[in-house]
Parts: C-alpha cells; sequence; structure tokens
C-alpha cells in the first residue's frame, strides 16, 4: 500500500488536512508540536470508473485501491541536531514512500505561525535544508564505514562508496538527493542507508478558501518559484485545509453544491492522490466479476505477469493468459459477453504491458 508521510512546520495546516481526508480525527489545534506520534489513517482511492463498471456488472461488492497517509509531528529550525521533535520527526519521514510537504500560502491572524509572518520560501528552505543537513549527518557515517570495505576489493562497497558521493554532491547543491537515483543500486543503498532527500515529494499549498477556483495568490507564486529552483519536476497541489474539513463533513448533493460554490470540480484528496500516484509512476488495473469490482495498483510499465502476482503468487506462478479489456471499451460494450462478440477482449501474455484502466482476466493453472 502507498504510504504518503504528511510533514511541515508546526501549525501550516497538516493535521487539518489529514483530518478533512480520512475523517480519522486526528487532534488539530492552534498549537505548536500538536501531532507527537504520528497518525495513521488509510482511505480509498477515489475512481470513479469503479461506480461505473459495478453499475453494469451489479458485483457483491467494491473494492477500491487504498492509500495511507501518515501525519507527522511538525520540524523545527534545528530539527536535524534534535531541536524540538526532530529526531522523531526524521525517523517517521524514513517510513513512508513519499512526502507531501505542507506549506502555508495564505494570511491569517488568527493563527499562529511558529515563524511569524507568511513567506512560503522561507518555510520551504528551513524544511529542506533540515532534510539535507540530516542526510549529509547520515551519509558521512556510512562512506567512512564504505570506504574501508571497498579498499579490500569488495565491489558492492566501491559502488555504494560513488553512489554516496554523487548523493552528497547533489544535497550540497541544493537539489536533493532523489536527482541521482537512477538505477536499481542507487535506490537499494538509499533505501538501505534511508536518505531522506531521495524521496519523491509532492507540495500541497494551503492556500485561502478564495483562491481555490482561481489559484494566483502571492504566497502560491511565491512558492511556485521557489520549487522549480530547487526541483524542476515537483508538482505542486493548491487546497484549502478549512474548505476541506468542512467540506468532509458533508455528504452526496450538499457535498456537489458545496464544490460548486467553491468554483472547483473535485476534492483536494482527489488532486493529492493523483498527484502522489504520479509522483510514484503508479497506475491501476480492475479485475471485474459478479463477486466484487476490484482496483489494483501497480508501477507504470507493469506487465501482465506483473499484475497477476499482484492479485496472488498462485496467479503468477501458474500464469497463462491475461484476457484484457480497457474499462472504456468495457462500459461501451456494456458485458464480458457483449465485448467478447464484437471481438474486443483480447488474449496477451505474460510481457503484455499494463495500460492504466485495463480489465485483467487471469487465467493460469497450478
Amino acid at each position: 500500500m502507498l504510504r504518503l508521510g504528511i510533514v511541515g512546520l508546526p501549525n501550516v495546516g497538516k493535521s487539518t488536512l489529514f483530518n478533512a481526508l480520512t475523517n480519522a480525527g486526528a487532534q488539530a489545534a492552534n498549537y505548536p508540536f500538536c501531532t507527537v506520534e504520528p497518525n495513521v489513517g488509510v482511505v480509498p482511492v477515489p475512481d470513479a470508473r469503479l461506480r461505473q463498471l459495478a453499475e453494469l456488472v451489479q458485483p457483491k461488492q467494491i473494492v477500491p485501491a487504498m492509500i495511507e497517509f501518515v501525519d507527522i509531528a511538525g520540524l523545527v529550525k534545528g530539527a536535524s541536531q534534535g531541536e524540538g521533535l526532530g529526531n522523531q520527526f526524521l525517523s517517521h519521514i524514513r517510513e513512508v514512500d513519499a512526502m507531501v510537504h505542507v506549506i502555508r500560502c495564505f494570511e491569517d491572524p488568527d493563527v499562529t505561525h511558529v515563524m511569524g509572518p507568511l513567506d512560503p520560501t522561507r518555510d520551504h528552505d528551513i524544511i529542506t535544508a533540515e532534510l539535507a543537513l540530516a542526510d549529509l549527518a547520515v551519509l558521512e557515517r556510512r562512506l567512512d564505514r564504505a570506504q574501508k570495505t571497498a579498499k579490500s576489493g569488495d565491489k558492492d562497497a566501491a559502488q555504494e562508496v560513488d553512489f554516496i558521493q554523487r548523493a552528497v554532491e547533489a544535497i550540497s547543491s541544493g537539489k536533493g538527493a532523489r536527482t541521482v537515483v537512477e538505477s536499481a543500486d542507487d535506490k537499494r543503498f538509499a533505501k538501505q542507508i534511508g536518505i531522506l532527500t531521495a524521496k519523491p515529494i509532492l507540495y500541497a499549498a494551503n492556500v485561502a478558501e478564495d483562491d481555490l477556483a482561481d489559484p494566483s495568490s502571492e504566497g502560491l507564486a511565491q512558492l511556485k518559484a521557489t520549487v522549480q529552483g530547487h526541483h524542476e519536476e515537483a508538482e505542486i497541489v493548491p487546497f484549502s485545509a478549512k474548505f476541506e474539513s468542512e467540506l468532509a463533513e458533508l455528504s452526496g448533493e450538499e457535498r456537489a453544491e458545496f464544490l460548486a460554490g467553491a468554483g472547483i470540480e473535485e476534492p483536494g484528496l482527489d488532486r493529492l492522490v493523483r498527484g502522489g500516484y504520479r509522483l510514484l509512476h503508479l497506475q491501476t488495473f480492475l479485475t471485474v466479476g459478479p463477486q466484487e469490482v476490484r482496483a489494483w495498483t501497480v508501477p507504470v510499465g507493469a506487465t501482465a505477469f506483473d499484475a497477476a502476482g499482484e492479485i496472488h503468487s498462485d496467479f503468477q506462478r501458474g500464469f497463462i493468459r491475461a484476457e484484457t479489456i480497457h474499462t472504456d471499451e468495457f462500459l461501451k460494450a456494456g458485458s464480458y459477453k457483449t465485448a467478447r462478440e464484437q471481438g474486443l477482449v483480447r488474449s496477451e501474455g505474460r510481457d503484455y504491458v499494463v495500460v492504466d484502466g485495463d480489465i485483467l482476466l487471469f487465467r493460469f493453472n497450478v
């Protein structure tokens, strides 16, 4: 299951966002370090295709893909040296797949900011610097060990030395270790060492409710310029923690009316989840039958053989073929029977590359 860690300075809207996304009731208050132990919430991944398919098939249950959000304690300047809840904060980040960095981009005299006046660039730079300093301290110790082992002729240690040196150079230049994680070995070393700046990062800009429909506020513009200077490919998802918390209390028509009134089409959860999927290069395939309509998550580029293993090792071990049709084609046909009569269902082998929205029916023998 995908784990996204919600990080940022204290009092920028992390726990309010977490509560809205998960309805978990995590403690949220107007003072620093409200969150000590990380709050964890598992939520379904929004996917309209599940409902559309269920209307045709009438299954006994609908099973969406799931995503886990982790609300991590706020970090302050000096966290890499143990200030505030620094060590605790950094250890929790090492356990997630990617970070959602929440940055406040609106003024509100009633909500305390630990650093004083609004300054998205300052807030971004504090978190970025603390992650970098923590990484450099870990890498320095690791490099000394790896170099000693490499002198004995250990090829793996020599590769690790090369990776660490490249990572240190990237971090020192302000780009983060993620820019040098390229090969499978690089990924392995980054995970073993626990490099924070190697983790993918998605920026969540907490804007005023009035800026949701037209996010052109000064704070958001400042954040965009700052992020592009450090991490060109990073995505910024504007949201309003206050708006999301109010939306989470509504359902049905009231929810739709509330969104329309704000001039937006979808809640922050949808945008953040899609951003997380793009960030980690993930996609969805589906299985459809009278028992259930279900969504499964696989990496972009995964094969039918990989997808079979996601369901069960027996599917992979006895793989024969995958009967495949895209959701769009299935919805137009209306049923498997009609789709087969129209020649829309294909028989694919183990090397078939799965496309987002594929419906797969596996034939196997064990």
